[in-house]
């Protein structure tokens, strides 16, 4: 059987990423071929440094043969980066090489149809500077799907959403409505049929403490309460709103697949307090499944040789069928 290959960018060259991706490769055996795209001089010094040990097949972009890729060595793409030690200070600096990195795998994944995408982490401060929210927004405003895509935060027992991605907290209520409710669901719903024949239970939060507020047309009169009555017409599988501060107790979470909320830190918090690394971010409506490992860039980590690998085996395993 030819398995199609996991294109990998490797993101922030001043991050862990390289570090993981090496225990990842190193603990597991994939049937995919992997590819990462990232600078050659850059992978090489932090292997060394890491003391890791790995042979690298570089390869053309432009001429990849894909059947005859193996794991045996690290496929890599290279694409250049200047740099004084390999580990560095995150800044602007890197900014165009991140950039390049992207364009590349979106160039490969359009002229050869494929369908699998990691990418390492990214400091939003930095190389999104305010442009877009986060890389699920590049991606969607790379592939023109704006505000059709959902970040959905999966582990095999439970999955998190939230409706407002990286927004300050005093901004979340002007950006949560009913089409970007109904837009979660459906995709969410979409992805479990499809990836696990399945119809998922989803809870949906409230937004205000105890789902309630003492201001009159409060979001979950106005909002959330109407699209929910509207879901469940539908049939979709759908209940709440359900408090945030309980809706992750053990009694309620065995009731449900997914749980949706209105802002990130409403929902990533308690998914990592239960899971720590091990659950992967997926995007969906993109024209491919692309996924992250669930960490920043840990710039303070940086060449200790100390950080766990969970997220990213977990989403090369996702992606190696």
């Amino acid at each position: 059987m030819n398995y199609k290959p996991i294109l990998i960018v490797a993101g922030e060259p001043n991050s862990i990423f390289l570090e993981i991706f090496f225990k990842s490769i190193q603990a597991n055996h994939y049937k995919s071929p992997l590819i990462i795209i990232a600078s050659k001089e850059l992978l090489e010094q932090q292997m060394k440094k890491l003391g890791f040990f790995f042979e690298i097949n570089t390869i053309d972009q432009n001429f990849i043969k894909f059947n005859l890729l193996d794991n045996k060595k690290i496929n890599l793409i290279n694409v250049k980066y200047e740099f004084k030690s390999c580990f560095e200070k995150i800044s602007s600096k890197s900014n165009d090489y991140i950039k390049k990195s992207f364009e590349v795998a979106l160039k490969i994944i359009k002229q050869n149809k494929l369908s699998k995408l990691i990418n390492g982490p990214i400091s939003k401060k930095s190389f999104l500077k305010g442009k877009t929210l986060g890389i699920t927004e590049y991606l969607a405003k790379k592939t023109k799907k704006n505000n059709k895509v959902v970040m959905l935060i999966f582990n095999n027992k439970l999955a998190v959403s939230p409706i407002t991605t990286h927004l300050a907290l005093k901004d979340v209520h002007k950006q949560i409505s009913k089409p970007k409710i109904y837009l979660h669901v459906k995709l969410i719903t979409e992805f479990y049929k499809k990836k696990f024949n399945k119809k998922p239970k989803i809870a949906i939060t409230g937004l205000n403490p105890h789902c309630e507020s003492n201001f009159k047309n409060c979001e979950e009169e106005a909002i959330i309460i109407p699209a929910i009555k509207k879901l469940k017409l539908k049939k979709f599988n759908v209940d709440g709103p359900y408090p945030a501060d309980t809706i992750f107790i053990k009694e309620y979470l065995r009731n449900f697949d997914v749980i949706i909320g209105m802002y990130h830190d409403q929902v990533l918090s308690p998914m990592k307090a239960l899971f720590n690394f091990d659950a992967i971010n997926i995007t969906l409506g993109l024209p491919f499944t692309r996924i992250s490992p669930d960490h920043g860039p840990n710039s303070s980590m940086l060449g200790k040789n100390l950080s766990d690998p969970k997220s990213l085996i977990q989403a090369l395993k996702f992606l190696d069928k």
